[in-house]
């Protein structure tokens, strides 16, 4: 059974950072594609950044562009985002999918909670 697992959340001050990573386990292939997104109290899941196929490029919502990182270690099967000069509004449960050409997202994590205080 493949499994994504986040972790790396946590309660920072706003100007700080951090780093997610998220690990597939289960899974002998690499996904194609994997990607973080995030869901605030009250707001729907929307996308953060993404990383897919052998060229390893890269796609960052507007909001984040500039302060966020995302980035994949094929031989550990995990991607990372590292988040800099976190604002409050960047406050969520950030969830990481892994998915494949042909049908997207496929699984998913059950999230990790980032906090950003004032």
């Amino acid at each position: 059974q493949v499994q994504l697992v986040e972790s790396g959340g946590g309660l920072v001050q706003a100007g700080a950072s951090l780093r997610l990573s998220c690990a597939a386990s289960g899974r002998t292939r690499l996904y194609y594609i994997m990607g973080w997104f995030r869901q605030a109290p009250g707001k729907e899941r929307e996308f953060v950044a993404r990383i897919r196929g052998s060229s390893s490029s890269t796609a960052y919502a507007d909001s984040v562009k500039g302060r966020f990182t995302i980035s994949r270690d094929n031989a550990k099967n995990t991607v990372n985002l590292q988040m800099n000069s976190l604002k409050p509004e960047d406050t969520a449960v950030y969830y990481c999918g892994g998915g494949s050409l042909s049908q997207g997202y496929e699984d998913w994590g059950q999230g990790t909670q980032v906090t950003v205080s004032s």
